[in-house]
């Protein structure tokens, strides 16, 4: 009994330690919470004045200049985006399942790939680790990847066009296989196999759930990618159904440059009507459209990150 009462107030003493060494006190644990009010207000505040841009008049942004509290507000910016009509739905419709499905596959790809690379049991590891790290230092350049995909693959004018080119990337692998070895304990695995798992339940059933925080990272920068890309839609469609949102708002904005910088040239008419163009609010306009949609997924992977932590665990 004396031998218990003795490691029960050892470890007293050491979870006061640990304690003690890692309380903050009141003044600096106000410092720190204004600096990171400071750095989220960092972040906070030049996307608000995005938006209080987009929504002011041109002329009083030409005659006032940037101000958090214009003078007159106006949503000509948004207007004239929205003039397109049916083009502006069809393209958030392409740029919306171009990014869920080009993230979804790329996601299946990029994680067995990788899982198949952190296993040592994995026959051919170290070729397909080599094969998959050339990219990284070597590409074969933009004429040969078209041709791959219009020659080759005869994706001229496909959905798929817009999809693979982005779909795998060496790094993300990269990135997912020193998650998979660092993060997924191997005594888990081996207990699975005992039980009779196969390697495909053995991943979707156990591996997947803990490796949930490295794969909804590389799921974000997907949907970056894909939502933002413009220059695959550039090379690659011509068909107006399939022009992504990104790629019609750069041909907005650059047609409108054209009539204002050529008025004088086109006709009177045309003087007239660039004089009442929303330029530089219309680029704000562009920033706003093109940001919130993943400013609403991002919630969604912080969730998978906040969760993905406490998920799985090997017992002592």
């Amino acid at each position: 009994m004396s031998n218990r009462v003795e490691k029960k107030s050892k470890k007293m003493e050491e979870v006061e330690a640990d304690s003690k060494f890692n309380r903050v006190s009141k003044p600096v644990n106000f410092l720190i919470t204004l600096l990171f009010l400071a750095l989220a207000l960092a972040c906070i505040v030049p996307f608000i004045f995005v938006v209080i841009i987009s929504l002011t008049s041109e002329e009083s942004l030409r005659l006032n200049g940037y101000r958090f509290i214009p003078e007159e507000w106006s949503l000509e910016a948004y207007k004239h985006i929205l003039s397109s009509g049916s083009d502006i739905l069809k393209a958030y419709g392409v740029s919306i399942f171009v990014t869920i499905s080009g993230t979804l596959l790329g996601l299946i790809i990029m994680s067995t790939y990788a899982y198949a690379l952190s296993r040592r049991s994995f026959t051919y590891r170290k070729f397909f680790t080599k094969l998959i790290f050339i990219p990284m230092l070597f590409s074969g350049g933009l004429v040969s990847s078209y041709l791959v995909m219009v020659n080759f693959l005869q994706l001229k004018n496909s959905i798929l066009a817009l999809i693979l080119p982005l779909c795998v990337s060496s790094f993300n692998i990269i990135i997912l296989r020193t998650f998979f070895k660092t993060s997924v304990p191997e005594a888990v695995i081996e207990s699975a196999r005992i039980d009779g798992a196969s390697e495909l339940k053995l991943f979707v059933k156990i591996v997947l759930p803990i490796a949930i925080p490295g794969i909804a990272t590389i799921g974000l920068f997907l949907t970056l990618a894909y939502w933002n890309d413009w220059f695959n839609a550039m090379l690659y469609i011509e068909n107006p159904n399939l022009i992504p949102l990104q790629y019609l708002l750069i041909k907005i904005e650059t047609s409108m440059e054209f009539l204002i910088k050529n008025a004088a040239s086109i006709g009177t008419s045309a003087i007239e009507a660039s004089k009442n163009m929303p330029t530089e609010t219309l680029k704000m306009a562009i920033v706003v459209i093109t940001t919130l949609p993943i400013m609403c997924a991002y919630p969604f992977f912080q969730k998978y990150f906040v969760n993905g932590l406490t998920i799985g665990a090997v017992k002592e």
